[in-house]
C-alpha cells in the first residue's frame, strides 16, 4: 500500500516538507504533527524589535498554509518510539508511520539562567529578547526610551539559532541610541561565551571592525548566569577561571539557551549524547533508522541552526525519502550551507553565507562587507522568499545561483 508518513513539527523546516513530499507523494498519506496555531517568520523579528517591521506582518495563520490534503493533527509529539516505527502524542493518542521526518526545532529555555522568566515578564523590567514575538515588540519599546547606563548583550552557553542574532540587536540598539542622541551617556557591552565575536573568521575581521567603530565593549568567553531584575544586576561568569563578573544595567538583551525538545530529551535511541537527533550529516538520515530523517534546528548536522540552512536540506531529504522508499542508495548530499544576515545598522548588513569549513558566497560582491544591497534583502526579499519559496518546498537554497554566478566573481 501507500507508505505513511509522518512529519513531526510544523516550523519552516516540517511545512517545508509537508509542502514539498506533497507534490512527490499521494497528500493523504501524510501526516503533519503540531499544535502551532500562529506561524511567525523568526528572521523578521529583528527587524520587529529594530522597528523596521511590526509584529502582524511577520505572522500567518497556521491553517492557511498546511497543503490542503495533508492531515493535520493539532498536537505536540510527546514521546517517539522508533523501535516500533511510532509516535504518542501529548494526549496519548499513538500515531504509526512507515516512514517519519522529524522536524521538532529546538526550545528556548528561559529557565536555564537563574531570574531569567521572572523579569523577562515584568513589563516594567528592562530585560528582553528578539527571540519570543512578545519581546522583540518590548526591545524596540524599551530601546527607544531609555537614555542613559549600561546596555548588556549576552550570547548563551547553549546551542543557539540564527548565532548572529544577540550581536545583531545590539548593533542596532548603537544605532537607535545614536539617531536619539543619547549614546554619549549609555555604555554597550557584548558578552558571549564564545571565543570570538562570529564562528566564521572572514565575517569575524570585519564585525570587529563594526565592534571597534561602534566602541561596544567585547567581553569573550564569559556566560550570563543570573539575572536580578530588580536591583538590575547580571552576573556572568569568567568561563576560563570561573570568577564572576557582576554588572549593573539599564537594558539587557539576553540571547536565551536553547535545548532540544523534551520528547528527544527523552528518546536516547534517536539522538546523539546533547539531545540532538543523530544523523549523517551529509545525507540527513538517521544513523540507526533508515526510514527516519531529520532536519532543521533539531538535526546535529554540523551546520549553523538557521532557516537558511533548511533550504538546502529540504532538497536533500526530499530527495533521499524518495530513494529510500523505492529502495534504491540514497543520491542526495546536504552541503552543509547556512547563512546569517548580519544587521550592522538599520540600513546596513554583512551577509555571512557558510559551510562546516567557511564561506560559501552567492553574489559577485565582497559579502563581508556592511551594504545597503544585502539589508534589502534581509527586509524585502527574504520575507518574500520564506512565504512564497521555503515554507512551500519550493526554494532548494541558493547553491545553483550560486553555480551560475562562479564565473563572474572576483577572487
Amino acid at each position: 500500500g501507500v507508505n505513511r508518513l509522518l512529519v513531526v513539527g510544523g516550523g519552516s523546516a516540517g511545512l517545508g516538507m509537508a509542502s514539498k513530499l506533497s507534490r512527490m507523494i499521494p497528500k493523504s498519506a501524510i501526516t503533519l504533527l503540531d499544535r502551532i496555531q500562529t506561524h511567525y517568520y523568526q528572521p523578521g523579528l529583528t527587524l520587529v524589535g529594530a522597528g523596521l517591521m511590526n509584529l502582524k506582518q511577520n505572522r500567518r495563520n497556521q491553517k492557511d498554509l498546511i497543503p490542503s490534503g495533508v492531515k493535520w493533527i493539532e498536537e505536540r509529539v510527546n514521546s517517539f518510539d522508533p523501535q516500533n516505527n511510532s509516535v504518542k502524542t501529548e494526549s496519548g493518542t499513538k500515531i504509526d508511520y512507515d516512514y517519519m521526518v522529524i522536524c521538532t526545532g529546538l526550545e528556548i529555555r528561559l529557565d536555564m539562567i537563574e531570574g531569567l522568566e521572572d523579569s523577562i515578564k515584568d513589563d516594567s523590567c528592562p530585560v528582553s529578547t528578539i527571540y519570543l514575538p512578545k519581546y522583540a515588540e518590548k526591545t524596540h519599546r524599551l530601546l527607544t526610551t531609555i537614555d542613559k547606563g549600561n546596555f548588556l548583550f549576552s550570547f548563551p552557553n547553549t546551542p543557539i539559532k540564527c548565532a548572529g542574532a544577540p550581536q545583531k540587536i545590539c548593533y542596532i540598539a548603537d544605532d537607535i541610541l545614536r539617531s536619539r542622541g543619547v549614546r554619549p551617556t549609555t555604555s554597550l557591552h557584548y558578552f558571549t561565551t564564545l571565543p570570538r565575536i562570529f564562528g566564521v573568521e572572514k565575517y569575524a575581521n570585519d564585525l570587529m571592525k563594526v565592534v571597534k567603530d561602534r566602541d561596544i565593549n567585547l567581553h569573550t568567553r564569559h556566560s550570563l548566569k543570573k539575572i536580578d531584575g530588580k536591583n538590575r544586576r547580571a552576573t556572568f561568569e569568567n568561563m576560563d577561571d570561573s570568577s564572576q563578573v557582576e554588572m549593573e544595567f539599564s537594558f539587557l538583551h539576553v540571547g536565551p539557551p536553547c535545548s532540544p525538545v523534551s520528547a528527544l530529551r527523552s528518546t536516547p535511541s534517536l539522538t546523539d549524547g546533547n539531545g540532538w537527533v543523530d544523523v549523517n550529516a551529509q545525507t540527513l538520515q538517521s544513523t540507526r533508522f533508515p526510514n527516519v530523517f531529520a532536519l532543521g534546528d533539531c538535526a546535529n548536522s554540523p551546520n549553523a541552526k538557521t532557516a537558511a540552512a533548511i533550504s538546502s536540506q529540504l532538497k536533500t531529504v526530499g530527495r533521499n525519502l524518495t530513494d529510500a522508499v523505492q529502495g534504491k542508495p540514497l543520491t542526495s548530499q546536504y552541503d552543509g550551507y547556512a547563512s546569517c544576515p548580519l544587521l550592522v545598522s538599520r540600513s546596513h548588513v554583512i551577509l555571512a553565507e557558510f559551510g562546516p569549513v567557511g564561506p560559501m558566497e552567492s553574489f559577485p560582491y565582497d559579502q563581508s562587507k556592511p551594504s545597503r544591497f544585502s539589508f534589502f534583502l534581509k527586509r524585502y526579499f527574504m520575507p518574500w522568499l520564506y512565504w512564497h519559496g521555503l515554507i512551500k518546498g519550493y526554494w532548494n537554497g541558493p547553491s545553483t545561483f550560486r553555480n551560475l554566478i562562479a564565473p563572474f566573481k572576483k577572487n
